[in-house]
């Protein structure tokens, strides 16, 4: 997979792709990081890439032309075709079903605003979606780049060391929440390792992690089941973890 990251900062690219599992997947040839910077593309003594608004008020937006010009380039670098996100707190969320439809792209081109952002004629014609990663603003898109980037490297195939990580991962399947996990030592002054996870007993010990996945679900993110349609199974786990482990709340499910 590619990924071409547009950036006034394109020396990100580098400290994103250097580490952990995007730098593993990198060093496999599973993924290649490009920065392009849009200044290269811009006219000028001073390379300006930015104007004021119309209309008035604060700040500056970024230009068409500058960028247009990066994104051709950028395109232009690989015969396979690109699709253009975006990062903006104004696109659509991304969560992990995005994740892994994106990782399933064979070519991605991410474009990083700054300022107030970027002409809307420009989005118009050049980008095929805008993802955010919050409700926030961030000073520019490089931070949200590299969450896309992380969580699309880690999915490609053979970039993780055990493929079944990925498969457990909160929101991966179900849609759950994570289970919590423990490793050595079996006793500390912050509490013990819980006996089930020492039995031996495959079933009992994935029954004791569905449970504690539905009632961290249910404690955390209670959203989450709202979507869900819990089986009978399911409802009687949730409701043994919240009469012994997280409460007595009562269990709101579909009839």
């Amino acid at each position: 997979m590619r990924i071409d990251i547009i950036s006034l900062f394109p020396e990100f690219v580098a400290q994103v792709a250097g580490h952990g599992v995007v730098g593993r997947a990198r060093e496999r040839g599973l993924l290649s990081l490009h920065g392009w910077n849009p200044r290269d593309h811009a006219e000028g003594n001073y390379r300006r890439v930015d104007d004021r608004p119309f209309g008035g008020g604060p700040g500056m937006v970024m230009m068409i032309d500058p960028l247009r010009a990066c994104i051709a380039a950028a395109r232009a670098a690989e015969p396979a075709p690109a699709r253009v996100i975006y990062l903006s707190p104004q696109g659509r969320p991304f969560t992990q079903a995005k994740a892994r439809e994106l990782a399933g792209e064979s070519r991605l081109v991410l474009l990083c605003g700054r300022y107030e952002g970027v002409d809307e004629r420009l989005l118009a014609a050049e980008v095929d979606e805008e993802i955010s990663i919050g409700d926030y603003v961030l000073s520019g898109g490089e931070l949200a780049a590299a969450v896309v980037v992380d969580a699309v490297a880690r999915l490609q195939e053979g970039a993780l060391n055990d493929a079944e990580s990925a498969v457990q991962d909160s929101f991966e399947g179900d849609g759950l929440l994570d289970c919590p996990h423990y490793t050595r030592p079996l006793e500390h002054p912050l509490g013990d390792v819980p006996t089930v996870l020492l039995s031996g007993n495959h079933a009992e010990i994935a029954r004791w992690r569905r449970k504690q996945a539905l009632g961290r679900t249910w404690l955390r993110r209670p959203d989450l089941l709202d979507r869900e349609h819990l089986s009978v199974a399911d409802r009687a786990l949730l409701e043994e973890f919240l009469a012994g482990d997280g409460g007595t709340a009562p269990v709101e499910t579909d009839p």
